[in-house]
């Protein structure tokens, strides 16, 4: 029940700004599409820098901790991105508001997955996990489609409308962590400031150890850099790409839209069992990866040609476009549940965040490399060529995927049988 009250109001409270981030920093930050993707990809870089060091409090301290710490890094950057328009600071201000944000989302990133898992295996849970990360991402699905929607009509009365909004519930939130969360089944350390380089390199070594040098892991980190070069553009450039297609400047639409997108999200997140099936019948994890990996790549394809296609602006042309994108979100309800518990059945658990932050390393890797190059095409040519370019880089999961399955299966005919 924590896990996912506390998944619900930090996507509720992230969700408020999704719909509608590119076109704040567009309209009232004054910036270009080129200077969107790189203060987004200084936040991804931000978040590449600092996921070891953060996770290092999460597999120390604990991850109530870190989540705490994260919540609170997150409102401070969220407030300073409301100032910097209104202070005329510019693209420096949004610039170190992203290094902010992405410190506070590494706080975040494996931790509550970490504790999730060893709350389940401390209380004797021996059903499929895949399950319950079905259930939290409904959870966050439902909190997604309210701030969606209640982020696009508060951006009719003003765009700083969501960020202040956000700030409040994450403060909730923060609240809703330090009162109902604790850290079952795992043994918190004491962290000194004198002591953690020597806990970062140890951490990392078993991040590595358990991930990089891992024949399962290591083709799925491969599968998020690759994915993150497409993905993070995609997310931020298909707000300016939809109403472009409209030729109409409907931001509410923007909120609808994503709201949509979370709704097909908990659609996928409720077919995860009925997929994977039970027992006998119960499918390879990798096999289904990797058909929705291919599904990712036609579908991005398929949004990209709208655009290529010449057709006029209008209704129709968008329309196509939003029905894909909403495919691709029921797509990404199945594959991430499915993903979550694959990459947790080959970890630790001492290093269960560290591993997961690795995991993260790499999506931001691709990220900070694609966005900015894919912005800068877009405004070279146009937002559906860079979207093809992009979506090139889809190939990649698929094949990663089926490698870490053949690594997995290989492992278990070789361990000796009890």
């Amino acid at each position: 029940m924590a896990y996912l009250m506390v998944s619900t109001l930090f996507t509720l409270a992230s969700a408020l700004i999704w719909p509608i981030n590119s076109i704040f920093l567009l309209r009232e930050g004054g910036l270009t599409l080129l200077g969107v993707m790189v203060v987004n990809a200084v936040f991804t870089l931000g978040s590449m820098v600092f996921e070891v060091p953060t996770g290092v409090v999460a597999d120390t301290v604990g991850r109530k901790a870190s989540l705490l710490m994260g919540m609170f890094t997150l409102v401070v950057s969220t407030l300073l991105y409301v100032a910097t328009p209104r202070w005329g600071i510019g693209i420096w201000g949004f610039i170190g508001a992203s290094v902010i944000l992405g410190i506070g989302f590494t706080f975040q990133t494996g931790a509550l997955e970490a504790w999730l898992v060893d709350a389940l295996d401390a209380t004797g849970w021996d059903s499929p996990k895949e399950r319950v990360f079905a259930w939290g991402q409904m959870a966050s699905g439902g909190g997604m489609l309210t701030g969606s929607l209640l982020g696009g009509l508060l951006a009719q009365v003003g765009l700083s409308m969501p960020y202040i909004v956000r700030a409040v519930l994450l403060t909730v939130a923060f609240v809703a962590v330090a009162v109902l969360m604790r850290d079952l089944g795992f043994q918190a350390r004491s962290l000194r400031l004198a002591t953690f380089g020597a806990e970062t390199r140890r951490i990392f070594d078993a991040g590595v150890t358990f991930g990089w040098r891992s024949p399962v892991v290591r083709p799925l980190l491969w599968s998020s850099a690759a994915a993150g070069v497409f993905f993070m553009f995609a997310w931020y450039a298909w707000q300016p790409y939809i109403l472009e297609l409209l030729a109409r400047d409907y931001v509410w639409l923007l909120g609808v839209v994503t709201a949509a997108f979370s709704l097909a999200g908990i659609v996928g997140n409720s077919l995860v069992g009925r997929i994977m099936g039970n027992g006998a019948g119960r499918r390879d994890s990798w096999r289904v990866l990797a058909f929705c990996g291919w599904m990712y790549l036609a579908l991005s394809v398929g949004i990209a040609a709208v655009g290529l296609s010449g057709v006029a602006p209008g209704l129709a042309p968008a329309g196509i476009a939003i029905a894909l994108w909403l495919t691709f979100g029921l797509v990404f309800g199945i594959s991430g549940p499915v993903r979550m518990a694959y990459i947790n059945t080959h970890i630790p658990s001492a290093q269960r965040a560290t591993v997961l932050s690795l995991d993260a390393f790499f999506a931001d890797g691709g990220g900070a490399a694609g966005q900015p190059a894919l912005g800068w095409l877009s405004e070279r040519a146009t937002i559906p060529i860079a979207w093809v370019t992009g979506a090139l880089f889809l190939v990649a999961p698929p094949l990663l995927y089926r490698a870490s399955g053949k690594a997995a299966e290989r492992a278990e005919k070789s361990s000796p049988t009890p």
